[in-house]
């Protein structure tokens, strides 16, 4: 085992893993660890039978992981992570009929696992983000071109002399009538795609900070923040990216 340190608590220190403590969790006689540190401890000890504090050896219960970690049915701690219904399982959940069909990942591979995908997912996104600025830059200079056309002498003059005669109205070119017409499209698009990038950068911020503070507690959410940030989900967005916009992950 590690060697731990007893005065590393003024730190901050984990005695455990000797970093900064992460989801801080005291025991029964104050010592405080890393949640997840202080896990891997309970599982290896609670092969002798015997739950001591990793500093000094004092006996405690596994109460001291916190609500969450204690499996609700049967008061023990929980260990599987049971992805089909999103809950904690503890020894004896996992002899219930329906887990038997099918093998519960251990938290710890689960938030691993997760915290992957999760990260995949939102580098995926950043770079739809990427091109949909693309996008929106190349419309906003369309735009600007349409309206530094729309403002020229001879344009402004063609505009002016056609209230006055209808030959004059037919003589303005197609071209020009079809600008003065595309400019609400083109507002319209811009903010479609400003719209787009806000939508798509807020569930990129959901995925970042899920991935850095995902655990025990949390992962019963991490299903339905990937489902709502999924392509499939999000046809409607990225329907400006197609022909050659991203492929579901």
């Amino acid at each position: 085992m590690v060697s731990l340190h007893k005065d590393s608590q003024e730190e901050g220190i984990c005695p455990i893993c000797l970093e900064l403590l992460k989801e801080a969790v005291s025991t029964n006689c104050a010592h405080l660890f890393c949640r997840m540190c202080l896990i891997q401890h309970v599982e290896k000890t609670l092969t002798s039978g015997v739950l001591c504090c990793p500093v000094c050896r004092k006996p405690c219960s596994e109460e001291v992981l916190g609500e969450g970690y204690i499996c609700p049915l049967h008061q023990k701690r929980v260990c599987r992570f049971c992805e089909k219904t999103g809950s904690l399982l503890c020894v004896e959940c996992l002899e219930l009929p329906e887990h038997q069909s099918h093998p519960e990942p251990t938290i710890e591979n689960a938030i691993s696992h997760y915290k992957e995908r999760l990260v995949r997912r939102s580098r995926k996104l950043r770079k739809d983000i990427g091109e949909f600025q693309r996008l929106k830059a190349q419309e906003e200079e369309k735009l600007c071109a349409l309206q530094v056309d729309l403002q020229s002498p001879r344009l402004e003059a063609e505009l002016e002399n056609h209230c006055q005669t209808k030959g004059q109205l037919d003589a303005l070119s197609q071209q020009q009538l079809n600008r003065v017409e595309d400019t609400p499209a083109e507002v319209a698009r811009i903010l479609d795609l400003s719209k787009a990038i806000i939508q798509l950068s807020n569930l990129v911020a959901d995925l970042e900070k899920m991935a850095r503070e995902l655990d025990a507690n949390t992962l019963k959410n991490v299903s339905d923040l990937l489902n709502r940030s999924a392509p499939q989900k999000l046809n409607g967005l990225l329907s400006f990216l197609l022909p050659t916009g991203p492929t579901p992950n």
